[in-house]
């Protein structure tokens, strides 16, 4: 089964491009931008090349450019237009939309030059909370509606990941500067949403502390083996999807029996911690509402 979108509808283009439907039927009609292809029902489906056209436009259009002066544009002069927009050190509000078109378009040279000339003027840790967590929103958002598929999240999320790997080991070269407690870091069974996790991992060692990564799906039991290796540890983990809403509780329960001891503590966060009973937690369990608010705290 081929799980890479071709062909999308309006709606998909106004999740993708924030430009309401409405609002892409007058440009349409008014200044012919785009030609849907119709249905039998005349519902209009617009092709890669639509959306990407769209994207351009939106950009263009954000940056100033009239739409009615955007239409007389030749067709070639569009994207070469966006290209030096989003080379500009002045553009970096459009970082979102040239990742987004990058993701559509499974073009890793454009994510890389976006990435680089964001990296001109910013620190990793500015690029990943000013720009990669709300393009991850996005992303999250338009993988919920079915406007992108499975391929696009992996992809764009694999080429961050890659970003914070490097950025890892760039630190990693130096020596822990605190040795007073490790960070444990792990995801809980069947939870594979490991970006979030990852960056906790370059954000604590940039504070000079030891981690031991250990990944996704990490049953709890096995947690347990690094009592024998590290004398005060934080167990940090990321609830996305896992455990279940009716199960959250009983998971957090079983880490506190586990893992919990004189020189342990239990740090968590993730959408599903909402689910936890906070009344019933022990106060050596934190629960943080954001990554940020958890990078306070180390």
């Amino acid at each position: 089964m081929n799980n890479v979108k071709s062909i999308f509808s309006i709606k998909d283009l106004e999740n993708l491009s924030g430009i309401k439907a409405h609002t892409i039927r007058i440009w349409e009609k008014r200044y012919n931008v785009l030609q849907p292809m119709r249905t039998d029902t005349n519902i209009r489906l617009y092709s890669l090349a639509s959306l990407q056209k769209l994207l351009n436009i939106t950009l263009l259009h954000d940056y100033g450019y009239k739409i009615s002066k955007i239409s007389t544009f030749p067709e070639e002069k569009i994207p070469e237009m966006v290209r030096g927009i989003i080379s500009s050190k002045n553009a970096k509000n459009h970082a979102v939309n040239a990742f987004k078109m990058a993701m559509m378009n499974f073009d890793q040279e454009l994510f890389s030059n976006t990435y680089n000339w964001l990296s001109e003027e910013k620190s990793f840790k500015e690029i990943f909370h000013q720009v990669f967590i709300s393009l991850m929103e996005e992303v999250g958002l338009l993988w919920q509606t079915d406007t992108i598929t499975p391929a696009h999240e992996h992809f764009i999320s694999c080429l961050i990941v890659k970003k914070i790997l490097v950025n890892i080991e760039k630190l990693e070269t130096n020596k822990p500067i605190h040795t007073d407690k490790v960070y444990v870091l792990s995801l809980p069974l069947n939870e594979i949403h490991e970006l979030g996790l990852m960056y906790l991992h370059y954000e604590i060692v940039s504070k000079g502390y030891r981690v031991i990564y250990l990944g996704e799906s990490m049953p709890i039991e096995n947690l347990k083996e690094l009592k024998k290796h590290c004398n005060s540890i934080v167990y940090v983990s990321y609830f996305t999807i896992q455990p279940e809403m009716s199960l959250v509780n009983d998971y957090v329960a079983e880490m506190c029996s586990e893992l919990l001891g004189d020189t342990s503590e239990i740090w968590l966060l993730g959408k599903m911690t909402e689910y936890i009973d906070q009344n019933v937690i022990p106060a050596d369990v934190k629960v943080f509402n954001s990554i940020s608010q958890l990078v306070e705290k180390i």
